[in-house]
């Protein structure tokens, strides 16, 4: 069953109509529209369902939808702290239930807690591909990884954008401050792996 949408018309919400309705009302593909589930307004060319029933062409991303930088880089330390926690509350289940020796529990810490780099890469992978297209860290400030098209990233996509994380680390970081010189505010990884960060664009 198709959604009603209420529609912006000389910049205030009417409706909410039905698609055949939209249709008499010569609805354009830049018209902002919302539903009842929908957080926010969004251009009826961003929606699946209007652009299939009315023929609309996928909109290109607009410059506005890149996730700037600052977004990024508080996500990666939200991301780093989920995975350090998680870690370290592990290392501590694992000492105080299974470990008695307290030399040995000092190791055993230190050889869990080694495994961070190798946890948060796979936490990344797994995220990155999944239906949210974020980590945790991303979601919270409403970002996602995205193809050049604005679709899903595969696992295997999202190895290689992981994997390539090591050149914008070698290259002194730089790798990651040269989103600040394009357009789609790519790092170094992105342009290796295709992809980009978006975010949702509020009106």
């Amino acid at each position: 069953m198709s959604q009603s949408y209420i529609l912006v018309i000389n910049g205030k919400p009417e409706g909410p109509f039905t698609i055949p309705e939209l249709k008499t009302r010569g609805i354009k593909p830049g018209d902002f529209v919302k539903t009842d589930d929908m957080v926010d307004y969004k251009e009826a060319q961003e929606i699946t369902e209007l652009r299939e029933l009315l023929g609309f062409a996928r909109p290109k991303l607009l410059m506005q939808y890149y996730g700037s930088f600052d977004q990024r880089w508080l996500a990666s330390a939200l991301d780093w702290f989920i995975v350090f926690g998680v870690f370290v509350m592990l290392a501590a289940v694992v000492v105080f239930l299974f470990v008695t020796d307290k030399q040995a529990r000092i190791y055993t810490s230190i050889g869990i807690i080694a495994f961070i780099p190798i946890g948060k890469f796979i936490y990344h992978v797994v995220m990155e591909s999944s239906v949210k297209q974020a980590t945790y860290g991303k979601q919270m400030l409403n970002i996602k990884v995205v193809d050049m098209d604005g679709n899903r990233i595969s696992v295997g996509k999202a190895i290689g954008r992981n994997l390539a994380k090591l050149f914008s680390v070698l290259t002194l970081f730089i790798g990651y401050l040269i989103a600040f010189f394009n357009k789609q505010q790519q790092c170094l990884h992105d342009m290796i792996a295709g992809t980009l960060v978006i975010k949702d664009r509020l009106i």
